[in-house]
Formats: structure tokens, C-alpha cells, sequence
């Protein structure tokens, strides 16, 4: 039995001692092994998120060295310990050997006080060693923990290239979820082995929220309604600019997925997304962002400038959307009804087509009513009092009554619209036979009104526009609206 000896943990000093029972002491690593998240990224964009200009700050703190930047972080951001995604299977063991008296140290590169709050959660660990301003123990925790242990073995847990040179120095190794460089480690040395779950392609697309490029099929809308869409370049400029807005609306939606972690951590179905649930890393996110920016940049560039100009627009609205419109009270649904309106004028831009009047005031009341469904459903599922803000937003539960009011008097508004460009000169010189788009009214009433009374009903999926994707009522009606188009507008 080793007695009990005093440790300086990175500038206090605390008393330890060894267990009475016959196992190595178990050092385990947090980021990446404990949790399936990296807090250093993870609280970077809570830090940006509270305000964009504190990226300035960033390269001046990490100037003085990593240590210095992960404390300066810890000082302005709080993480919740309970909302973050462990992995689970470890922990059940490590609750198990602590159970059985096993000394348990927490021995972490993060900041000191998202280490400590993390323990303090779990309840399981008897020492926490951290990063603090002067020292960063990522790059420093083999010598720190040799010197820490004077010689005595020890057993370690960790899952990345940087633990490598900590399994070597320790006594018994546990390997967590290990990346490339800890799983061959691994294997060479017949550690025991905690597998992260497996990650598979469709959790990749659902990533990259495939679903939502639907949405982008309004850039074919206005080479439709000039009667242009059968024009084999137009066809092609068409299919540039929606994958061009595809790959720059994925990338968007994981720079979101990244600013919203805690919120959606708390979310009933937004818990299992991909950044929030651990399944993909914070750094994997943002290469595949950055990929997909680049992609999106390519194709941009094979089509006329004005294109381009838009999607710059498309992606700076977008951006200042996840970083702080969204929780703007109103200012957020008029820029969701925009972000829809662009791509209409994307779609013109790509092909050089005129904007029409009438189909920019459809679009800007039709997509105001859907984004204003979006947020009364959420308000809807809110367990938060009537007088209180929901997470995130900048509404309130008793504001529901108005939105709807305001939401169903907007659907009311695109079919006016659309009943006085029907009865427009522009009809008559682009439509055979004006009276066949008529129906286009009703049915356009029929889309939005039919939403509105299942999201009272309670039974509306949070984002309307993926529920008239997949909801087959709403394709039959549209399908008929496409018919009635093509017909109206043959010339005999």
C-alpha cells in the first residue's frame, strides 16, 4: 500500500492517495474519450456566438500560447455538464470501478473549470488535473503525470494520437473510441478496446441535411415560369446553381449545427443530430464545411457573376441568421422568408432572366406564413411558461395567438397575389390559356391553410417545408398546379 503524498495539480496543491485495492489507478483523458466533443471548439463557437467580434481576440490570446487561449475561453463560457454527450458504455465501466474502490483521475487538456464541473457532475473521480493559463496538459500530460505518480505505474485511458506517448509511460491502457493513430496503437498492443458507435452514410447525409436541398428547386422556378426550362443551357446553368446552393446551404447548416450544440442538446429530436450527439467531431464539421464552401465556390464561378453576387448574399445572411437573427423577435422569420426569396433570384441570376414582380410577392408572403408555422410549432412544444422566452428564441408561448394570426392572414396574402397576376397583362402574353392557372389560387390556400390547422392540431413536423416534401396530399395538389402550368401555357 503506497501512503498518501501531496500532488501540486497545475498550481494547487491537493492531498492524494492510493487505493487499498490491488488496481493501477486510472488516469482518464476527457476530450474525445469521456465525451465524444472537443470542449476547446465546442466553447470557441459559444464564445462566438455570444459576439462575432470576439474572433479578433482569439489569435491575441493564443499569441501568449493554447493555454492561455482554452482560460481566456473558460473565463466568458459556461458549459452545462449534464447536456454533453458521454460515452456512455466508458462511463458505465468507470462507474463500476469506482464502485469497486478503484482511484479514479480526471486528467485533461481543457480549462480547469470545465474539468472540474464535469466531475463534480459525474461524481466518480477523485482528482482532476487541467489546464490552467500557464500550462497547457495536452502536450505536457505524459511528463506532468510521471512526475505526478513519482514512478509508480498507473493505468490510462484516451483516444488520440496525443495519448499515444501516455500509453507508452503507463502501466495498463484503455483505448476509447481511438482515432487512426490510437486505434493502431491498439492493436499492436492488444489494449482494451471501447468502440465508439458506428457512423454510417446516412448519418453523413442527414449532416449534411440532403432533404433540405428541396429547397433549391426554387432556382428552376423562374426559367419555368418564362418557358425556358426545355433550353438545353439553361438546363445546365439550372443544375450548376442548385448544387452550387446545396453545397453552400449543407455547409451553412453545419456552421449552425455548431453555434446551436447546447440548445439542441436540450432538444427532443435535435439531441441526436450529428455534432450534438458526438458522431461527428467539431474539426470534421468544419473540413467538410470548408469543402463544400469550395465546391460551391467552383461552380459559382461557371456561371454569369451576378450568380456569384447572390450567393455571397445567401451565405453572409445565412451566417448572421445562426449567429444572431434567429433570435431576433420577427427579424428571424422575415429573413427566412428572404433566404427563400434568393433563391428565386438565383435562379434568375444564373440564367439571366428578368425578375418578376408578382413571383418575388408570392414568394416573400407564401414563405413568410411557412417560416411564421415554423416558429408557432415551436413555441407550441415549449415546456416553458407563457411569459417566458423559449431557448434560443426571442418569442414567448403566449405570442402563439398572433403569430397564427399573422402567419394565416400572410397565406391569404400570396394567394391574393397570385389571383391579381392571373388576371394580369403578363398572363395573357405568357399562357395559351390564362384561365387554366386559375386553380393555382385555390390550391395554393389549400398548401398553406391545411398546414396552419395541423400545426394547431399539434401534428405539424417543425419545419413545414420538408412536411410539404414528404407529405403525398401535398405533392398530388402541386402535381396538379405543375399540369395546369404546362398546359396553360402550350400554344396550339
Amino acid at each position: 500500500m503506497i501512503p498518501a503524498w501531496p500532488v501540486r495539480a497545475l498550481g494547487c496543491v491537493v492531498v492524494d492517495s492510493r487505493s487499498s485495492n490491488d488496481f493501477l489507478d486510472l488516469v482518464v483523458d476527457l476530450d474525445g474519450t469521456l465525451i465524444a466533443t472537443d470542449l476547446l471548439w465546442e466553447s470557441a463557437f459559444q464564445l462566438l456566438k455570444k459576439n462575432m467580434l470576439y474572433v479578433f481576440l482569439l489569435p491575441i490570446w493564443l499569441l501568449k500560447g493554447k493555454a492561455n487561449l482554452k482560460h481566456q475561453i473558460s473565463l466568458r463560457v459556461t458549459i452545462d455538464p449534464a447536456t454533453l454527450p458521454y460515452r456512455q458504455e466508458f462511463i458505465d465501466y468507470l462507474r463500476q470501478q469506482h464502485g469497486q474502490g478503484r482511484r479514479l483521475v480526471l486528467a485533461t487538456g481543457s480549462a480547469r473549470s470545465f474539468a472540474d464541473n464535469i466531475a463534480a457532475h459525474l461524481g466518480i473521480f477523485d482528482v482532476v488535473y487541467a489546464t490552467d493559463r500557464n500550462r497547457n496538459l495536452t502536450v505536457q500530460k505524459t511528463a506532468f503525470l510521471l512526475e505526478i505518480f513519482d514512478n509508480v505505474k498507473f493505468a490510462y485511458a484516451g483516444n488520440s494520437r496525443t495519448d499515444v506517448p501516455v500509453f507508452n509511460a503507463a502501466g495498463e491502457a484503455i483505448v476509447v473510441a481511438p482515432d487512426r493513430a490510437a486505434r493502431k496503437w491498439q492493436r499492436a498492443h492488444s489494449a482494451r478496446l471501447f468502440e465508439a458507435p458506428k457512423t454510417t452514410f446516412m448519418m453523413f447525409l442527414k449532416m449534411l441535411r440532403v432533404h433540405q436541398w428541396m429547397k433549391n428547386t426554387l432556382i428552376f422556378v423562374p426559367a419555368t415560369l418564362d418557358h425556358r426550362l426545355l433550353e438545353w443551357q439553361v438546363i445546365l446553368n439550372s443544375a450548376l446553381a442548385f448544387f452550387a446552393f446545396s453545397a453552400a446551404a449543407s455547409a451553412i447548416y453545419i456552421i449552425n449545427d455548431l453555434f446551436d450544440l447546447p440548445l439542441d442538446r436540450q432538444h427532443v429530436r435535435k439531441k441526436n443530430r450529428a455534432f450534438a450527439s458526438g458522431a461527428f467531431s467539431i474539426r470534421f464539421g468544419l473540413l467538410v464545411s470548408i469543402l463544400l464552401i469550395s465546391i460551391a465556390g467552383l461552380l459559382a464561378s461557371q456561371l454569369h457573376w451576378t450568380f456569384g453576387a447572390v450567393l455571397i448574399g445567401y451565405l453572409i445572411a445565412t451566417t448572421a441568421y445562426s449567429v444572431s437573427l434567429k433570435r431576433m423577435l420577427l427579424i428571424d422569420v422575415f429573413t427566412l422568408a428572404g433566404l427563400y426569396t434568393l433563391r428565386i433570384l438565383a435562379g434568375a441570376a444564373a440564367n439571366q432572366t428578368e425578375g418578376s414582380f408578382w413571383l418575388l410577392a408570392f414568394s416573400s408572403f407564401f414563405f413568410f406564413s411557412l417560416a411564421l408555422v415554423k416558429r408557432y410549432v415551436e413555441l407550441q412544444n415549449s415546456m416553458v411558461e407563457d411569459n417566458n422566452r423559449i431557448a434560443g428564441r426571442g418569442y414567448r408561448r403566449a405570442d402563439r395567438e398572433v403569430i397564427a394570426q399573422c402567419g394565416i392572414a400572410s397565406a391569404f396574402a400570396a394567394a391574393l397575389v397570385l389571383a391579381l397576376y392571373v388576371d394580369s397583362d403578363a398572363v395573357v402574353s405568357l399562357y395559351a390559356y390564362p384561365w387554366m392557372i386559375w386553380p393555382l389560387c385555390p390550391i395554393v390556400l389549400y398548401l398553406n391553410i391545411r398546414i396552419w390547422i395541423l400545426a394547431f392540431r399539434g401534428e405539424m413536423h417543425d419545419d413545414p417545408v420538408v412536411f410539404i416534401i414528404s407529405d403525398w396530399r401535398s405533392q398530388v395538389v402541386i402535381a396538379i398546379g405543375a399540369v395546369l402550368l404546362l398546359y396553360g401555357g402550350m400554344r396550339s
